[in-house]
């Protein structure tokens, strides 16, 4: 019987044989700000109008079960550059804190590889210590020429590129981060009408009311904005003739800025959209079920570009699924919330069928971030708690204290709604994921501190109420010393 490593080298053997052994793939990482995995058309939100991702996704690998390790923007960000856990990866544990300045970035890696690397959009990541040599070959931030969006350089970038060499794009947009800018500029004959606030979906948690629908229809029409300026990307790269040698990867950092989906463990907030597009690579496509973490993405992308990931990186690579997309590559997939605009510290595990939550901090409510409690959709759901007519689902947003353990049947239950924990007919698994989630906290150095960051601002109006930065505390495995710690846990 052939070991997996080896059965691994002959899947990227047969890949390279496909597009020649002379050069390796390019490769893009297109990431939205704050999108649920369930607002593209390819996964069937009949309201979301996203044509490019859609066709993308239809020729690929469209993931239905990839996972993010924090819904939260520079953790998740700083995790899926380096490969690895938020609390390992130093203060970027928390919201705004830098990288431990040690650990190897993705780019970097890919640079060695002979690789061009460019970073266009939201950048939101930083080391502790600046170093003379960027991460990336290029960096073009911000807004700019009257986008907004992030994706203003993304055409130049493709066009002007080293035609002599593979590159890799982490194409990042602002899209869809509140306040909402596409319903400004909107431009119909680029993206279309406006998407109409009848046509979305809302959620069981959220109030159903003409408010709401408005704020979920411009958040959609960021969606869209986004989706846009990704077939400009590819078909720019179709003309040049590299289209199908890059291997493209389409995801967000976390959920949508809603309350009960960004900063939550939840699958609102934790879960992703991923499609990954390589007609050169991908043997095996259609729909893949199988769990993987965004962690598994920077060890994939090194793999492809005929490299092995060093051992600071926690991930698995994906290749095999490419080739089969039926193989698992993992058990487990583990996420934390830690620190946004809020005290919290909570963590989870995640199988295939069941997600298990444990709350460091159960006094403290899960109301979502600030930008989230100051919008539309959570004033509706004020107004009706004030009314006593909130249901059990949408009180969620604002119970304290909360269960300190959450279990959830995720194939029967998408909006982890009912929670099974304690109860004897799921006794064992919850037994077996209390013991997983354990190991995996103990062995990859995770901490609860005492003192960590409070809140910057205030739960209920979502004002500022402490001078920035003057709240910051102990970050979760600072005290273990976890940004040396390269162990991934059980997977």
């Amino acid at each position: 019987m052939k070991s997996p490593v080896f059965v691994s080298f002959l899947v990227f053997a047969s890949l390279v044989s496909a597009f020649g052994a002379e050069r390796s793939p390019n490769i893009i990482f297109f990431i939205s700000d704050d999108v649920s995995w369930n607002d593209y058309g390819c996964y069937g939100n009949e309201g979301a109008r996203t044509p490019n991702i859609d066709r993308l996704a239809a020729n690929g690998l469209r993931f239905t079960q990839a996972y993010l390790t924090a819904s939260s923007c520079s953790p998740s960000r700083a995790s899926i550059v380096t490969g690895r856990y938020p609390h390992n990866n130093g203060k970027a544990a928390e919201l705004h804190l830098p990288i431990a300045d040690h650990l190897p970035w993705l780019p970097e890696v890919l640079r060695e590889k002979g690789y061009y690397t460019a970073l266009s959009g939201k950048n939101h990541m930083r080391r502790e210590n600046p170093r003379d040599t960027p991460p990336f070959d290029d960096i073009s931030l911000g807004r700019a020429d009257g986008n907004r969006g992030g994706h203003a350089h993304w055409m130049s970038v493709t066009k002007e590129r080293p035609k002599d060499r593979p590159f890799f794009f982490w194409f990042a947009s602002y899209d869809a981060h509140r306040g909402w800018e596409a319903d400004m500029e909107w431009e119909a004959e680029l993206y279309g009408p406006k998407i109409s606030p009848q046509a979305v979906e809302v959620p069981p948690f959220l109030i159903d009311s003409e408010k709401t629908r408005n704020d979920l229809a411009s958040y959609y029409n960021e969606v869209t904005r986004f989706d846009y300026f990704i077939g400009k990307v590819t078909e720019e790269l179709e003309a040049q003739g590299v289209l199908d040698d890059t291997l493209i990867f389409i995801l967000a950092d976390n959920g949508r800025p809603f309350p009960r989906a960004k900063t939550r463990l939840h699958d609102s907030g934790m879960k992703t959209a991923l499609v990954a597009h390589w007609p050169n690579g991908i043997r095996d496509p259609g729909v893949c079920d199988r769990l993987v973490s965004v962690i598994d993405l920077a060890p994939t992308a090194i793999e492809v570009a005929g490299g092995k990931a060093g051992p600071t990186f926690q991930g698995m690579s994906l290749v095999p699924l490419f080739s089969n997309k039926e193989k698992s590559v993992r058990n487990y997939a583990f996420s934390e919330h830690n620190w946004h605009d809020y005290e919290a510290l909570g963590r989870s595990v995640r199988t295939e069928s069941h997600l298990y939550i444990v709350n460091d901090r159960p006094a403290k409510a899960w109301q979502g971030p600030a930008d989230s409690v100051r919008s539309e959709s959570h004033m509706e759901l004020q107004r009706v708690l004030k009314e006593n007519q909130l249901n059990d689902v949408q009180k969620d947003v604002f119970l304290a204290p909360r269960p300190v353990v959450e279990l959830y049947d995720t194939k029967n239950d998408p909006h982890q709604i009912h929670n099974l924990a304690g109860e004897a007919s799921v006794s064992k698994i919850e037994s077996k994921l209390a013991l997983i989630l354990k190991k995996w906290r103990q062995q990859t150095g995770d901490s609860s501190p005492e003192h960590i960051s409070t809140d910057e601002f205030h739960r209920e109006t979502g004002v500022r109420v402490v001078k920035k930065d003057a709240f910051r505390g102990e970050t979760p495995g600072e005290s273990k010393g976890a940004a040396k710690i390269n162990r991934a846990g059980p997977r």
